[in-house]
C-alpha cells in the first residue's frame, strides 16, 4: 500500500518547500539542492514503488522491501511536518477571523511562518527524503519492463466502464445441491422421537456444506432459506465466523429472532432466554461459516436448542471438516455432508460469461472475447467467486488485447495448489491489481476488519477521507464523500463487497475469500488483534492501521510502542482507570493518528492527552461520557465527529467545550439528540444536521443554518421558537442546493414511525392553533427549499394552510417521498401539488397511505397522516 501517496506527498513537500523558501533566504542554502534532486527523482521513486507493488516482488528482495519502508517512514515524517504547518495556518486563522480581512490573514500567517522554529523540522526531513530518494537507483534495472506494462494498465483501466452485474437472487450451477437440501429439509424422518429422547439430548438433526472459501456454500443456502416458507415455526440464521464466542452466538441468534439485541451480561442469561424461545418449536438453524473445533465450545451454543421440538433442523457451513465433527461430537449423531466442489466447466463458463458480458446486447458480436473467456475459465478452478470478480473484471473493457492480457497473466497461468493453500487468491489478486490505485488502497485497508464485519457505506468513505485515501474530485462541486461514494460504489459492481438489508438498513459484507485477499495485501500496515493472550500479540513495527479488542492491560500498554500509527480502532471494557491511564500513555507516544476508534462502555471521560493528536481527522467513541474533551476545540484537521452513548439520560450544556464551532473543517457530527452545539453556524463545512433545536437564544436561533450550504440533510425541531417570518427567511434554504432531506417540525413529538402526536385535540394544541397559525404559514412559507429537495417530513404543522412554495411544480419535482406528521391544515390536493404536467400521478390520498407513480413505473412513498384533502 505504499504507493499509493508518494508522488502526492513529494509533489506537496516539494512544492510548501518552494513557498516558504521564498521568504526565508537563509535557508535556502541548505535546502534548495535537495529539492531539485527530489524533483529528479520523485517519477523514478514513484514508478519503482508502484511497480513493485504490482509485480508482487518485495517478498523476493529483502532489500527493496526495506528501502521501500525507509521511503515510507521519511515521506510519513514530512507529512507530519506539512500537517503540523497547516495547522497553525488554521489556528492562526480562527484567532484572526472575526477581526481580520482574508487579505491581512494571509500576511499574519506569512509572517508566522517566518518565524516558525518548525522550519527546522522541515529542513531535516526533506534531507532525509532525499537521501533514501537517492537510493532509487539501485532498484531501477529490476523494471525496465514493468514500468510500460505498468503505465499502459494504468491508462487503460482510467478508461474503464462499469456496466453493471450480475442480479443478486441467481443461482447457477447449483440445481442439484438445492434440491438435495430442500428435500433434505421437508423429508420426514423415521425415527421413533421417543426412542431419539431418550438416547440423545438433541431432537434435532444437522446437515452441514462443506467446501473450500468461494465455492458458494453461503449463497446456496441464502437461496434455500428464502424458500423455506410454512416448513418451520421458526427460521434463524447466524453467521460465526472465525473469532468465535458461544455467548455472542447466542445473544445473534436472539436478536435474530427478536429484531433487538438482549442485554444479559452472563452466558447462563443468554442460553436460558435462547431455551425459552424455542422450547417445543421447530425451527430451522443456519450456522454459516463455522471454524471452531473446540467441542466444548459448541456445547454452550447447542444445549439450549435441545428444547426444540422433533424435527428441527441445522444446517453449517464450514471449510473444514474438523469443525463440523466438533458439532457431530456434541449432538452424537452423524451427521449429514454435502460437499460443494468447484462448479463444471461448462456451468462455471456461464457465470463467468454473465459478469464478463453484463449489459451487452448482441453477444454475437463477441465471438472472439466468448474464445478467449472459454480459455480463461480453464484457470479458475470451477470457483463461482473467482468466476464472478474475473467477469466483473472482463467487463470493464470489451477489447481482446485487454482479454488476451488477462488470460496471459502468470497469476492465472501459474496457479497451482499447494498443501493446505487455497489457490483461488492469485486469481483474486489479480482482480486487485487491476483496480485503479485509490480503489486498491481502500480495498486493502478493509482487512483490518474482522470477518463478516458489516461494513456502513457513508463511514468507511469517512474513514478512507481521514486518511487520505479518497482524492479530490475533477467535477465541479463535488465533494470527497461524493468521490469516496464512487469508489465504494465501483468495488460492489465489482464484487469485492456484497450488499445486504436487514429491517433497518443497508449493509455491505466482504466475501471470506477476498477478506483473506485483503488482509494478505495489507499484512504489513494492518494488525488485528481479538483476544486476550499478550504472548501472541506482536506488532510488526512498520504497522500504521491497528485494531484491538481485548481485556488485557498488558496488551494495552504495548499499543504506545507503534509510534507509526495512522488509525486505531481499540475495544476494551477493562477497569475506566486504567483504561484511561492507558490512553494517556498512546496520546503522548502516538501523536501521528489520523483516525480514532474506542469503544468502552464504562469510560466516564476521555483522557486529555487526546490534545496531542493534532492530526486527527476521524474521532469516534461509543462510551459514557460526562464531557467531550476540552481540548477537542483545537482539532482543526477534524472533519468527522460520532458519539454514541451507551446510556439514556440528558447531558450537561458543557457537554461539549464552548469553542467546537472552531471545527473549520468539521464535515460531519453525530451526537445523542439533547446535544447542542452553540453557534453551530460557524461550522459550514456540515453536510448532516440530524439535530438542530432552535432557541430564543443567540447561538442557537435559525438564522445559525444562513451559511450551512454544505449541508445534505436537515431536521430541524421547535419551529415555535422562530418569532417573525423574516427570522427564519435567515435560514435561507432557498440557497442550499445540495440539500435533499429536510424534516421540519413544531415541536418534537412527532414520532415519526406512527401516526403523531395529536397535539391539536387538547387544549394546550387548540390555544396555540389560534395564536400562532398565522405565524406558523409565514414561518413555512419562508422556509422554501431548494428545487434538489427529495425528502421532505412536516410534522405537528398547525398554519392554516400550506406553504405557497408546495403548488410549485418545478420547485419539488424531485420529491420522492413526502411525510405530513400531524399536521392539521389544508395541504394542497395530490392532484394540484403534482400537477398531471408533471412526471407523477395522483392515485389516493383517502387513506393513511399513499402511492405516487411517476410515468416511468417507479413507485414513489407519500404518508398521510391527519392529512385532510
Amino acid at each position: 500500500m505504499a504507493d499509493w501517496f508518494v508522488g502526492p506527498i513529494i509533489d506537496k513537500i516539494i512544492n510548501a518547500c518552494s513557498d516558504y523558501l521564498q521568504d526565508q533566504y537563509r535557508w535556502q542554502t541548505g535546502m534548495k539542492e535537495e529539492l531539485e534532486r527530489l524533483r529528479e527523482n520523485r517519477p523514478k521513486v514513484e514508478a519503482v514503488v508502484s511497480a513493485s507493488t504490482q509485480a508482487q516482488i518485495r517478498d523476493r528482495n529483502p532489500a527493496l522491501n526495506s528501502w521501500i519502508w525507509q521511503l515510507r517512514d521519511a515521506i510519513d515524517e514530512a507529512d507530519d511536518v506539512l500537517d503540523d504547518f497547516e495547522y497553525k495556518k488554521l489556528q492562526e486563522g480562527t484567532w484572526q477571523k472575526v477581526r481580520s480581512t482574508m487579505s491581512c490573514l494571509k500576511k499574519i500567517v506569512k509572517r508566522a511562518l517566518k518565524m516558525d522554529p518548525n522550519l527546522k523540522r522541515l529542513e531535516k526531513v526533506v534531507k532525509k527524503l532525499d537521501k533514501v530518494s537517492a537510493e532509487v537507483s539501485a532498484f531501477l534495472h529490476l523494471f525496465e519492463n514493468a514500468k510500460q506494462e505498468q503505465r499502459e494498465l494504468e491508462h487503460r483501466l482510467f478508461k474503464d466502464r462499469e456496466t453493471g452485474c450480475l442480479p443478486k437472487n441467481d443461482l447457477i450451477g447449483r440445481d442439484e445441491e438445492k434440491d438435495f437440501v430442500m428435500h433434505w429439509l421437508r423429508k420426514p424422518t423415521n425415527e421413533d422421537p421417543t426412542h431419539i429422547a431418550s438416547s440423545t439430548l438433541y431432537k434435532n438433526i444437522s446437515l452441514s456444506i462443506v467446501g473450500h472459501g468461494g465455492m458458494g456454500k453461503t449463497t446456496l443456502l441464502q437461496h434455500i432459506y428464502e424458500d423455506l416458507k410454512e416448513e418451520f415455526e421458526l427460521k434463524m440464521w447466524v453467521c460465526v465466523s472465525n473469532d468465535f464466542d458461544a455467548k455472542k452466538v447466542i445473544v445473534d441468534i436472539l436478536e435474530f429472532l427478536n429484531k433487538e439485541r438482549p442485554r444479559l451480561e452472563s452466558l447462563a442469561a443468554v442460553q436460558e432466554s435462547l431455551k425459552a424461545v424455542v422450547q417445543s418449536k421447530r425451527f430451522v438453524l443456519v450456522l454459516d461459516d463455522i471454524w471452531e473445533e473446540d467441542m466444548s465450545k459448541w456445547e454452550n451454543v447447542l444445549s439450549p436448542l435441545a428444547n426444540g421440538s422433533f424435527g428441527s433442523k441445522i444446517l453449517i457451513t464450514t471449510r473444514m471438516d474438523t469443525a463440523a465433527s466438533a458439532i457431530e461430537k456434541v449432538i452424537k449423531k452423524k451427521m449429514k455432508t454435502l460437499i460443494i466442489n468447484g462448479l463444471k466447466e461448462d456451468v462455471c463458463l456461464k457465470l463467468l460469461n454473465t459478469h464478463a458480458f453484463a449489459g451487452v446486447e448482441n453477444l454475437g458480436a463477441h465471438k472472439k472475447l466468448t474464445d478467449i473467456a472459454s480459455l480463461i475459465v480453464k484457470k479458475l478452478s470451477g470457483s463461482p467467486l473467482a468466476a464472478k470478480v474475473i467477469g466483473g473484471v472482463l467487463n470493464s473493457n470489451l477489447n481482446e488485447s485487454f482479454w488476451m492480457n488477462i488470460l496471459n497473466s502468470p497469476d492465472i497461468l501459474n496457479v497451482e495448489p499447494e498443501p493446505g493453500r487455497n489457490n483461488i487468491l492469485p486469481i483474486l489478486r489479480l482482480s486487485f491489481t487491476l483496480l485503479l490505485q485509490p480503489l486498491q488502497n481502500c480495498f486493502a485497508f478493509c482487512g483490518i476488519f474482522p470477518q463478516d464485519h458489516k461494513f456502513d457505506k457513508d463511514d468507511l468513505v469517512r474513514m478512507w477521507i481521514a486518511l487520505g485515501f479518497i482524492q479530490e474530485s475533477s467535477i465541479e462541486g463535488e465533494t470527497l464523500e461524493d468521490n469516496g461514494g464512487r469508489y465504494f460504489d465501483d468495488l460492489v459492481r465489482k464484487s469485492f463487497f456484497v450488499e445486504f438489508q436487514d429491517d433497518e438498513r443497508v449493509y455491505y459484507k466482504m466475501h471470506d475469500l477476498l477478506h483473506d485477499l485483503a488482509q494478505s495485501i495489507s499484512s504489513e500496515e494492518c494488525y488485528r488483534f481479538v483476544g486476550d493472550n499478550v504472548s501472541s500479540f506482536r506488532l510488526p513495527k512498520t504497522i500504521r492501521h491497528l485494531f484491538v479488542e481485548t481485556e488485557n492491560l498488558e496488551v494495552l500498554r504495548m499499543i504506545k510502542d507503534v509510534k507509526s500509527l495512522h488509525s486505531l480502532f481499540l475495544t476494551s471494557q477493562i477497569h475506566v482507570q486504567y483504561f484511561t491511564e492507558m490512553l494517556t500513555d498512546i496520546f503522548k507516544e502516538s501523536r501521528s493518528i489520523r483516525l480514532l476508534f474506542i469503544h468502552c462502555r464504562w469510560q466516564k471521560k476521555t483522557s486529555e492527552a487526546i490534545k496531542n493528536l493534532r492530526h486527527l481527522r476521524y474521532l469516534n467513541l461509543t462510551a459514557d461520557l460526562t464531557q467531550m474533551p476540552r481540548s477537542l476545540s483545537s482539532f482543526y484537521h477534524l472533519r468527522f465527529i460520532i458519539y454514541k452513548t451507551v446510556a439514556d439520560g440528558s447531558w450537561s450544556d458543557d457537554f461539549l467545550p464552548g469553542k467546537v464551532s472552531n471545527l473549520s473543517n468539521l464535515r460531519h457530527l453525530e451526537l445523542p439528540g439533547d446535544v447542542s452545539v452553540p453557534g453551530i453556524g460557524k461550522l459550514r463545512s456540515l453536510q448532516e444536521l440530524k439535530e438542530f433545536n432552535v432557541k430564543n437564544e443567540n447561538g442557537y436561533r435559525i438564522g445559525e443554518l444562513k451559511h450551512m450550504n454544505e449541508l445534505r440533510k436537515l431536521k430541524v425541531h421547535f419551529l415555535e421558537n422562530v418569532k417573525d417570518a423574516g427570522e427564519a427567511g435567515n435560514a435561507k434554504l432557498f440557497e442550499k442546493r445540495k440539500l435533499t432531506d429536510l424534516f421540519l417540525n413544531w415541536g418534537k413529538t412527532v414520532d415519526e414511525s406512527d401516526n403523531g402526536v395529536d397535539e391539536s385535540d387538547s387544549g394546550v394544541g387548540s390555544l396555540r392553533n389560534i395564536v400562532n397559525s398565522d405565524l406558523d404559514v409565514n414561518v413555512l412559507d419562508n422556509l422554501e427549499p431548494y428545487k434538489n429537495l427529495k425528502r421532505l417530513d412536516i410534522g405537528s404543522y398547525e398554519g392554516a394552510r400550506s406553504a405557497k412554495w408546495m403548488y410549485n411544480a418545478d420547485l419539488i419535482s424531485n420529491l420522492e417521498y413526502i411525510s405530513l406528521n400531524g399536521c392539521s391544515c389544508f395541504f394542497p390536493c395530490l392532484t394540484e401539488l403534482f400537477p398531471t404536467s408533471s412526471r407523477f400521478t395522483f392515485v389516493t390520498c383517502q387513506k393513511q397511505s399513499g402511492l405516487i407513480i411517476n410515468s416511468m413505473g417507479m413507485t414513489r412513498l407519500l404518508c398521510f397522516h391527519r392529512w385532510r384533502c
